[in-house]
């Protein structure tokens, strides 16, 4: 009797930190995972070599999201690869905690590229890759992605994370019909943010952990969640309420 070929997810950003857990949690899940990085192969090959060694799948990719033709040849080689993607999981996202007026071009062009950049190019790419029985694409927000506030520190990133909300909408209203699902997962200050404040300064005393932004993912690429599309959950516990 054939097996059958698991469930493929690709992760972006997964070298370290959320992304990494996510990729961990997604290969014991029974996904064969695809790991992207950009500049942590150290890393990124030690967790390829952690879920292989716990007979899971993993693969490990290499590319700039913000070069298309980098971005061409990362998912040219998950299709050599894997053949498919049934998940997209958007997790890039570089924030640089620099203030507004004091934010150079560069720290604006790394913040929105490596979130709304990266998350369009990467949809773009992955869209052949889709069976005809549809997936899912989850983009990682903020907790005020969906809020039109000043902002007084890294202005890239921020105006970045809005734009990455604004595609998932736009995304999954063109999408639904080829039973792709488009949604944002935007969490407030994980355990490991840079510049996280006392937990005593956070609305529920801590700040959130890495499994509960992956128990929201999961529930995302869940059958229950079939019609659950355009959608923004929010795990900050009160934060930026």
């Amino acid at each position: 009797m054939k097996e059958t070929a698991p469930p493929v997810a690709l992760i972006t950003g997964a070298s370290r930190g959320l992304g990494a857990f996510l990729a961990w949690e997604l290969a014991r899940d029974g996904y064969a995972v695809g790991i992207h990085h950009r500049g942590g192969k150290g890393s990124a090959d030690r967790l390829v070599r952690l879920i292989r060694k716990e007979s899971g799948i993993a693969e490990l990719f290499y590319g700039d999201l913000a070069i298309p033709a980098q971005v061409d040849s990362v998912f040219r080689k998950v299709r050599a690869r894997f053949g498919r993607i049934d998940v997209l999981v958007n997790n890039t996202g570089t924030y640089r905690p620099v203030p507004l007026l004091r934010a150079r071009v560069e720290d604006w062009r790394t913040g929105l590229d490596s979130t709304a950049t990266a998350t369009f190019l990467a949809i773009r790419a992955a869209l052949p890759l889709f069976p005809k029985t549809g997936g899912r694409i989850v983009n990682l927000g903020d907790s005020a992605c969906e809020k039109l506030t000043a902002r007084k520190m890294a202005p890239g990133y921020h105006v970045g994370k809005v734009g990455v909300h604004l595609l998932t909408r736009s995304f999954a209203a063109q999408l639904i019909r080829r039973k792709i699902t488009v949604n944002t997962v935007s969490p407030g200050y994980l355990e490991n943010s840079i510049d996280l404040p006392p937990s005593g300064q956070l609305p529920s005393n801590r700040p959130v952990r890495f499994s509960e932004v992956a128990s929201a993912i999961r529930y995302l690429l869940s059958r229950e969640a079939d019609q659950v599309t355009g959608s923004n959950l929010i795990i900050s516990g009160g934060w930026n309420l």
